[in-house]
């Protein structure tokens, strides 16, 4: 049980507090600059669709006035069999600008309905969008800067998450999300993108399983390859968070449904260099095992109390936690998306991840 009480104490004090902090030093003392220039490559942006009728429109007109010269955008809409007017909309849209395509897919998820539009662009690079978002005007010209480094296969841009009525803590997180996310990539590569804008050379596109989807996939496929993926946090999206953290939860949930397939039949350690494979362990497996670990601790100092103060200051700490979670929004947004890591690998686990997927409520 000691053996269990410190694997586990240690393990979560590692992925939430110790590697960030180590990530954070080492890049400080040993950064990897990207080497970065204006260019003005032909891009096509892509936008997976289903069922978007409520914000469709507003994710074109957004595009089409993207600072970046005309002639070298276009559009794909990739519709996933969508049963709304998503469809009617794009093909309106499309009939007064040349640039925007309608891209029909029968009904097979996100990345099924990605990996058919990319066989479809015409741009040197392909930029990915998602329904919802909203970029800063300059978004994709800062985006493809990073191209002018020839090691650099992927670039994610920086998620601003809108709220504005403080119920839902994910931009607590997502704010020190995203300062894990700077130091990695000042090392070499990131662990992860963000589906809202990131961009790479057609060239470099991989098809990946459509369980898996491309924020988790995309960034280490390359990184196995040699290739850099980067994060650019000037390259700016605007995506509504969702509205309380009881919604953030069901939405995490789903989210780490694919999160496990792809720890668990990835194989994304494979191929890795050794730091990048202790970035994918320590930010991505155990930051998924957070709930199990957790579990571990919590059962451990139970049976340990008798052994020692800190087994007992370590029951106490938890047992606070979970109090703290009744009123208190972080804490409760802390118990709750740990919580949603089990219940994820526990839906795994019975049924699979379908590739299919459905909108985060309150987030259109």
């Amino acid at each position: 049980m000691k053996g269990v009480f410190w694997a586990s104490l240690g393990a979560l004090a590692w992925t939430h507090a110790g590697y960030p902090a180590t990530a954070a030093l080492a890049a400080r003392l040993g950064a990897r600059p990207v080497r970065r220039r204006d260019a003005l490559p032909s891009v096509t942006v892509i936008v997976a669709a289903w069922n978007e009728e409520a914000v469709i429109e507003r994710r074109l007109q957004n595009l089409l006035a993207l600072d970046y010269p005309a002639e070298l955008v276009d559009i794909i809409v990739a519709s996933d069999a969508s049963t709304d007017r998503t469809d009617e909309l794009v093909e309106v849209m499309a009939a007064a600008e040349p640039r925007v395509r309608l891209l029909r897919c029968p009904r097979g998820g996100k990345v099924a309905a990605q990996n058919r539009a990319v066989r479809e662009a015409r741009g040197e690079v392909v930029a990915f969008s998602d329904a919802n978002s909203t970029w800063e005007l300059r978004a994709l010209r800062l985006l493809v800067r990073s191209f002018a480094d020839d090691d650099v296969a992927y670039v994610s841009g920086k998620v601003v998450l809108q709220t504005d009525e403080g119920r839902n803590k994910e931009g607590v997180y997502w704010r020190y999300e995203l300062l894990v996310r700077q130091s990695e990539s000042e090392l070499g590569s990131i662990t992860g993108g963000n589906g809202a804008i990131y961009a790479l050379r057609r060239s470099d596109y991989v098809d990946v399983d459509a369980r898996f989807g491309h924020d988790l996939a995309l960034p280490y496929l390359l990184a196995r390859s040699g290739r850099r993926a980067v994060y650019d946090h000037e390259a700016l999206a605007f995506e509504k968070a969702t509205p309380t953290t009881e919604d953030e939860y069901r939405r995490k949930v789903r989210m780490f449904e694919h999160c496990w397939a792809i720890v668990a039949e990835g194989r994304m350690l494979r191929g890795q260099q050794p730091l990048y494979a202790l970035e994918l362990v320590s930010h991505r497996h155990l930051r998924y095992a957070s709930g199990a670990l957790h579990v571990a601790l919590l059962g451990s100092s139970v049976l340990l109390l008798r052994s020692g103060k800190v087994y007992r200051a370590t029951f106490a700490g938890q047992a606070g936690l979970l109090a703290a979670a009744t009123r208190v929004g972080l804490a409760r947004y802390y118990v709750l998306v740990t919580w949603a890591t089990l219940e994820a690998l526990a839906n795994y686990v019975r049924r699979g991840v379908p590739a299919v997927w459905e909108q985060a409520e309150g987030t259109r």
